[in-house]
């Protein structure tokens, strides 16, 4: 992680911890600064990444203010985080359904710009949320990237441990959906009847140099999935 990352993650936990509530002010500039010993650039960064997830917002000349605290259970579709950080405050378990190293296919070589002859790690994967299904994940990682899973990684977060053992920058992401109804094998994974609405997510991670590691595509339970967006820009 970054350290204008670390320090946004820093001041968002700090708003979190201290209960701050929608038009709240933060501390100045210059108070910011002393706090993390940085450079104002690199605090003006955290602030602009904290303004884009929609945790603060800036008015010229007044100020720093908190922005909101987000509904309980909803997932961000702009937040990088993984599902752990996410939904903080509910228990998160997976089952692995398969681990293993493999040839891509062509739809994941696409999206990860690899040589479809080149090895992936291919995780599928049913997410839970407090016992409850959430999601099928069917997860391709660039092995050059992701150099090791193993199933204890795979069980708990794989953005944590990209990011905490392997030392990497997760930068931006790609999302596209669509609307849909489950197959058979989709509907007895998610607990639900056969032919039950779906949302169907495709998902590419960046590192923040641009390079892409992980393709995914996940399977919503509708009953359990609630997302949320917050737009920064408005126009007329």
């Amino acid at each position: 992680m970054l350290k204008y990352q670390q320090i946004a993650a820093d001041i968002e936990q700090e708003i979190v911890d201290k209960d701050l509530q929608q038009g709240d002010k933060l501390p100045v500039l210059d108070a910011f600064m002393a706090q993390f010993d940085v450079s104002k650039s690199t605090i003006t960064k955290a602030l602009d990444l904290l303004e884009k997830k929609g945790i603060v917002y800036q008015v010229r000349g007044s100020g720093i203010f908190v922005r909101r605290h987000k509904r309980r259970g909803y997932i961000s579709l702009l937040s990088n985080q993984g599902f752990k950080k996410e939904l903080d405050g509910f228990q998160i378990t997976s089952e692995v359904l398969a681990l293993d190293i493999r040839r891509p296919t062509a739809e994941a070589a696409r999206n990860l710009a690899v040589n479809p002859e080149e090895s992936v790690y291919y995780v599928k994967r049913v997410r839970y949320i407090n016992g409850q299904t959430l999601c099928i994940e069917e997860s391709y990682y660039n092995k050059s990237v992701v150099s090791y899973l193993n199933n204890e990684i795979v069980s708990e977060s794989i953005f944590n441990y990209i990011s905490d053992a392997l030392g990497l920058n997760i930068g931006f992401s790609d999302l596209y959906f669509n609307v849909g109804k489950i197959n058979k094998k989709e509907a007895e994974l998610l607990r639900l009847p056969d032919a039950s609405p779906g949302l169907f997510m495709e998902q590419i991670f960046h590192l923040t140099n641009g390079q892409p590691f992980d393709f995914s595509k996940i399977t919503y339970n509708y009953e359990q999935s609630q997302f949320f967006i917050q737009a920064n820009n408005y126009f007329l």
